[in-house]
């Protein structure tokens, strides 16, 4: 069923990290306006002031797991792997991950995060056990 629907999940998931990237971006330049930071301790990777700490923390966390989610998405397209229930394990790991970012950018209550991290933790382990199960028989 290898079809670009696939792909749809990684697009989805790849505006997030770009709306991530804009409101760093914006954060940073107001903490540099109101003179809590200076440009240069961006320039040299120095501390992160408190009104972008979390938007930093965030889009960091979007190249730790999601790596695999990218992976395995283009591992099960190729291969032809991809199905119904695959896309929509897709699509559920982008939502929980926009709830994650979602969660972290306002409360960062881990009691809140937490379970929206583990949806997108298992939903990605479930993906790569359907890729392996799928080479097996193939």
């Amino acid at each position: 069923m290898t079809t670009e629907a696939m792909l749809w999940p990684m697009i989805a998931h790849a505006a997030l990290i770009f709306f991530l990237y804009w409101l760093l971006s914006k954060r940073r330049f107001a903490a540099v306006r109101a003179g809590s930071a200076e440009a240069g301790q961006f320039r040299e990777n120095r501390q992160e002031p408190l009104e972008s700490l979390l938007v930093h923390n965030n889009l960091k966390n979007q190249f730790e797991l999601p790596v695999l989610f990218y992976a395995v998405c283009l591992a099960l397209y190729v291969s032809t792997a991809d199905n119904a229930a695959t896309i929509a394990l897709a699509w559920l790991f982008v939502l929980s991950r926009y709830a994650h970012s979602y969660l972290h950018l306002t409360s960062n209550r881990l009691r809140y995060r937490r379970p929206a991290f583990l949806v997108s933790f298992f939903t990605l382990m479930i993906m790569w056990i359907w890729l392996a199960v799928w080479m097996a028989l193939n």
